[in-house]
């Protein structure tokens, strides 16, 4: 992803653009303009099941921070906006550090958590109805492993898993077959729980029913199939940043 798509965020020097992100609406707004192009407030508000006053606020303060830019109008009678970049990023640690500027993080992932539940209903609607041929069936997915990781080995995961992504997504850029394929990274270290009574120094063990995956073979042949990478940048209409690792896209 060349440097003109992505916006770095440093809480330091833009305080005022990372607060204005911390709504979920402008949030979905700027993730449908990245995925559908540009539109106007009307448009917006048809999709989102807001007024349209609504979102012609919330695009003019997209629009004060520089996410959103007018684009060319079809005719003189309304504006129509366009997202300025494909993706935002910024450093977790610099963020966790700054006050006031937490609030990002929380309404992030809570629209994250809401997009892929939303990905998910879509998903088994195109299943369903047959939107979605037979191929797709096997590869699909979504896995809740829980493997021990050092904080070096998680950021070589996940900087392996981004360039993969990157590679395979280049290799079929011009494929006719290709489909969007939304791609959620959740990578979220837990301190180890209270060792229970009489057992000092245990840890905590995985539940069975949720350490798995769709369909994910015994022997973790497809261990990780349905995550998603850091950097993918927003594909549907709804999560529309991502978290870098401390110092990535520095």
């Amino acid at each position: 992803m060349d440097d003109d798509s992505r916006r770095v965020l440093d809480p330091e020097r833009d305080p005022a653009a990372l607060k204005g992100l911390t709504h979920p609406l402008r949030l979905r707004l700027l993730g449908l303009l990245r995925l559908r192009g540009p539109a106007t407030a009307s448009e917006l508000a048809d999709r989102t099941g807001e007024s349209s006053a609504s979102t012609s606020y919330h695009l003019r303060v997209l629009a004060k921070h520089a996410f959103v830019a007018e684009a060319e109008h079809r005719d003189g009678r309304e504006r129509r906006w366009k997202a300025v970049h494909s993706v935002t990023s910024w450093s977790n640690a610099a963020v966790l550090a700054a006050p006031g500027s937490r609030g990002l993080l929380e309404t992030s992932r809570q629209r994250q958590l809401e997009h892929l539940r939303e990905t998910v209903e879509r998903h088994e609607a195109d299943i369903a109805t047959g939107r979605l041929g037979r191929e797709w069936h096997e590869p699909s997915g979504i896995s809740d492993l829980m493997p021990r990781l050092t904080p070096e080995s998680l950021s070589e995961l996940l900087d392996t898993v981004n360039a993969k992504l990157a590679e395979l997504t280049a290799r079929d850029a011009d494929d006719p077959r290709a489909e969007q394929v939304v791609t959620v990274v959740a990578a979220l270290p837990l301190a180890a729980a209270e060792p229970a009574e009489g057992r000092a120094g245990s840890r905590p063990v995985p539940d069975p029913a949720t350490a798995s995956g769709d369909g994910a073979a015994a022997d973790g042949e497809r261990g990780t199939d349905g995550v998603p990478l850091p950097g993918a940048g927003p594909v549907t209409d709804s999560a529309t940043t991502r978290e870098p690792r401390s110092g990535d896209g520095r």
